[in-house]
C-alpha cells in the first residue's frame, strides 16, 4: 500500500497531490465531450412521480460539497426534503411570494423576458418532484459557547457549489431547475434553520415527466461570452 507523502507548510500539514494528466489530443476530446454532454442539460419544470433513492441525493450533495470555498469554510447547508406535507407547505408559501412578485414587484420588461420560458406564479413542481434540495448559505459559524466566526466569499462559494450540484444532477440522469422566490425567509421558518443560515436556491430534483417539452432556447455563441487576450 502506497503511503501518501506529506509536508508541513507554514505550520500546517499538506498532502502530496498528483493531478490527472492527459495528452493534448485526449484533453481536446474530453473537453469537447464534456461540453456536448453538458449542453444537453435543460431546465425542466414537469416532474415524474417516480421515486429517487436517498443515496443518489446524498451523492449529489457530496459532489456539490467538493466545491472550493473561501478559506475552506464550506459555508453551506443542503436541506433535502421528500416529505410530502413539508413540500406542500413550501409550495404554498412560495406561491404567495410569487403572486406578489408577478402582480406587484416585477416590471413589464421582466415579464416579457420570461414569456418565452412560460413561467408564472404557480409552482406545482415543488410538490411533483420526489425531492427538493434547498441550498442555505451560512453567513457565519457559531461555536458551542455562542461565539461567532466569519465565513468568507459566501455567495461566491455557494454559487460554485450550486453549479456543481446542477452538473451532478445531470450526471445522475435526473433533472432540476433553479427556483429563487424573493424573499425566501419562509424556507428558514418552515425548515427551522438556525439564525446563521439564509436560503439561497431551491432545487426540485427528479425524473422528467414523460413527453416533456422545454423552450427551444439558444445559448450564446463563444464570441458572445468570451474575450481572449493572446
Amino acid at each position: 500500500m502506497e503511503v501518501q507523502k506529506t509536508k508541513i507548510v507554514k505550520g500546517f500539514e499538506h498532502i502530496n497531490y498528483t493531478p490527472l494528466t492527459y495528452k493534448e489530443n485526449e484533453m481536446l476530446k474530453r473537453s469537447l465531450d464534456y461540453f456536448n454532454w453538458l449542453n444537453k442539460r435543460r431546465t425542466v419544470r414537469e416532474f415524474s412521480q417516480k421515486t429517487v433513492s436517498k443515496k443518489i441525493i446524498e451523492n449529489i450533495i457530496l459532489s456539490a460539497s467538493t466545491a472550493p470555498s473561501g478559506a475552506h469554510k464550506q459555508p453551506w447547508t443542503f436541506c433535502a426534503i421528500s416529505n410530502s406535507k413539508l413540500k406542500s407547505k413550501i409550495r404554498k408559501a412560495a406561491e404567495l411570494e410569487e403572486k406578489l412578485a408577478y402582480e406587484v414587484k416585477m416590471s413589464r420588461q421582466w415579464k416579457e423576458d420570461l414569456a418565452p420560458i412560460g413561467t408564472d406564479m404557480f409552482k406545482p413542481f415543488i410538490e411533483q418532484a420526489p425531492w427538493i434540495i434547498v441550498a442555505f448559505k451560512r453567513i457565519y459559524e457559531i461555536d458551542d459557547k455562542g461565539k461567532r466566526y466569519n465565513n468568507y466569499y459566501v455567495n461566491e462559494s455557494l454559487g460554485i457549489a450550486c453549479g456543481m450540484m446542477i452538473s451532478a444532477i445531470h450526471n445522475a440522469g435526473l433533472v432540476t431547475l433553479t427556483h429563487t422566490p424573493n424573499p425566501m425567509n419562509f424556507l428558514t421558518e418552515i425548515l427551522n434553520r438556525p439564525a446563521n443560515e439564509r436560503a439561497f436556491i431551491l432545487f426540485p430534483v427528479g425524473y422528467a415527466n414523460e413527453d416533456v417539452y422545454v423552450p427551444n432556447l439558444k445559448r450564446k455563441e463563444l464570441e458572445d461570452v468570451s474575450c481572449f487576450f493572446e
